[in-house]
């Protein structure tokens, strides 16, 4: 009977993670960009209510990202994906999308948007235009709608931005090391 569980845990997580990232955005470049713009208003809106000193930590940025994302980590591998946007100070957008990897202990499945707060103009710049961040994370979280909790730190190693990760939903329990890759969505950028 304990031989089957680990299979069932990762079907399981498999699936789930498959269903999260169905979530439909439209069919139209422009119903893309609005989907995305909307989720990052409503994002933004939520960080001031559950965290007010965000609002002046962003009026004071050289620009902010805003992501829809999800992740998995089964064992000794995490994955995970979305799409987002940044805006920089003076309003103007990028389109980007998500993917990531790390390897670490845990096991889990969350679904949460991330605020991600550049300080420097420079930092903002290189992460538009490369695209890259590194960083590790501990969390423990179990969340359904509104209720349960989470306890989540990350942190970037390579810029000066500061990360707040808003959980949706999801059951986690992991300490992790590992990389994500933003890049620019070309389709809604041109």
């Amino acid at each position: 009977m304990f031989k089957k569980q680990p299979t069932v845990v990762i079907s399981f997580l498999s699936g789930a993670l498959a269903l999260a990232g169905c979530a439909s955005l439209g069919d139209s470049p422009a119903q893309k960009r609005e989907a995305v713009l909307d989720m990052r208003d409503r994002t933004i809106l939520r960080l001031y209510e559950e965290e007010p000193g965000a609002r002046q930590r962003i009026a004071e940025a050289a620009g902010y990202g805003v992501f829809d994302a999800a992740s998995q980590n089964i064992i000794l591998l995490q994955t995970g994906g979305g799409y987002g946007v940044l805006t920089g100070a003076g309003g103007e957008t990028t389109f980007m999308k998500v993917g990531g990897a790390g390897v670490g202990f845990g096991i889990g499945l969350k679904d949460y948007h991330e605020v991600i707060i550049f300080r420097k103009r420079e930092d903002f710049e290189r992460f538009r235009d490369s695209g890259w961040e590194a960083s590790g994370q501990a969390e423990a979280t179990v969340k359904s709608g509104s209720k349960g909790g989470s306890a989540a730190g990350k942190q970037s190693i390579d810029l000066d931005v500061e990360t707040y990760q808003l959980t949706n939903s999801g059951v986690a329990l992991q300490a992790t090391v590992g990389a994500s890759k933003y890049w620019k969505w070309r389709e809604l950028n041109d």
